[in-house]
């Protein structure tokens, strides 16, 4: 990844391993969501606008993710409330927003 695909300030491109992840790749990584615990997948550049082609691999990552790893239908929720200059997509159960015991055993 080239220095300005970095943001120093950005939470998200510091990717601190603070929850399970169940991804990674050269671009992007799915995670639980330290505030929601839900998926989320991340794209590793700062900013929010990937290619068709980058946005199509991060929602099939996010979504092989939820098959996996979670207990509920998924709706994707691409409104970034908190980080709104870095793209993430969090995979949300229907009807709610958080996943709190949503995950598999």
């Amino acid at each position: 990844m080239a220095d300005n695909d970095v943001a120093p300030s950005c939470e998200l491109c510091d990717a601190a391993r603070m929850t399970d992840w169940f991804h990674e790749d050269e671009v992007c990584w799915v995670a639980e969501c330290e505030a929601c615990w839900v998926p989320m997948v991340v794209w590793r550049r700062h900013g929010v606008d990937p290619s068709d082609a980058e946005r199509a691999h991060m929602l099939r990552c996010l979504n092989t993710a939820v098959r996996i790893h979670y207990d509920f239908d998924p709706y994707l929720d691409d409104n970034m409330r908190s980080i709104p200059t870095h793209f993430h997509v969090h995979a949300r159960p229907r009807g709610r927003f958080s996943g709190h015991g949503s995950r598999r055993s």
